[in-house]
């Protein structure tokens, strides 16, 4: 029974609808890792001293609500707009999305930072480009339990915008994600970057040559997003007969 319903999902996962969500996710990614990586680049050519002046923070946090807005918004009626692997992941936990079909957002996830990263790397004449990092006087161990909490709170708001209970939420459902996005780099750029998508700290780490602490932004955000996503089902608010949908957020 088992290989057969994975042989279904599999099937699922390589229709013509589902490719054209794995496409719509490698361009919204895309976009929102190319705006987020190019306005920190841009903040370190503006800045003499960008990592410790306020408003460079500032400046990312406003840059990822509009990225992450604008991205959720153009994907989300063909992919459900996840554009992060913690987001699919936490998704794909409570059910609302096969786990082929997540692995295959996986991939055009990290895919569409890369390239991202690379396409920056190129046209900006080989600038730095700028991977996350954690403070001096934090640990791993502090800086993943942190990311998890962003990644917590990130995915716990794109359950709530693509809750149908909630009404009609039209545009209003990505400018919650975003802001609640740009919510998190305030409150912890100086401390972990405030990623909460290892997309986004891939793309980036592969483009840099740089992996330090890479581990950091992926363990923490799944098991953020997975929590997220389980307390929202099934504690807070407990769905009655719901089935099986890709994930939409809006």
């Amino acid at each position: 029974m088992a290989p057969a319903s994975f042989t279904a999902r599999f099937q699922q996962s390589v229709t013509p609808n589902a490719l054209r969500a794995y496409l719509a996710e490698f361009l919204s990614t895309f976009f929102y890792v190319f705006a987020v990586v190019g306005s920190a680049m841009a903040s370190r050519k503006l800045m003499s001293d960008s990592a410790t002046d306020p408003s460079s923070l500032v400046l990312l946090a406003i840059a990822n609500t509009f990225a992450l807005s604008s991205s959720v918004y153009i994907a989300a009626n063909a992919s459900g707009g996840h554009v992060n692997p913690a987001v699919t992941f936490g998704l794909a936990v409570g059910g609302h999305i096969g786990v082929p079909t997540a692995l295959f957002y996986w991939i055009s996830q990290m895919m569409a930072s890369v390239m991202a990263c690379l396409l920056l790397k190129v046209t900006t004449v080989s600038q730095h480009i700028p991977t996350y990092t954690i403070a001096n006087e934090m640990t791993g161990f502090g800086a993943s339990m942190l990311e998890g909490v962003l990644a917590f709170a990130l995915v716990y708001t794109v359950y709530a915008a693509g809750d149908p209970r909630t009404g009609p939420l039209g545009s209003l459902g990505p400018l919650a994600i975003g802001l609640m996005g740009g919510a998190m780099v305030l409150a912890a750029g100086p401390f972990s970057g405030g990623s909460m998508n290892p997309a986004l700290a891939f793309g980036s780490a592969v483009v840099a040559g740089r992996f330090k602490n890479q581990a950091v932004y992926w363990v923490g955000p799944l098991i953020g997003a997975a929590v997220a996503g389980l307390l929202y089902d099934n504690v807070v608010f407990p769905a009655q007969g719901r089935g099986n949908s890709e994930g939409t957020v809006v």
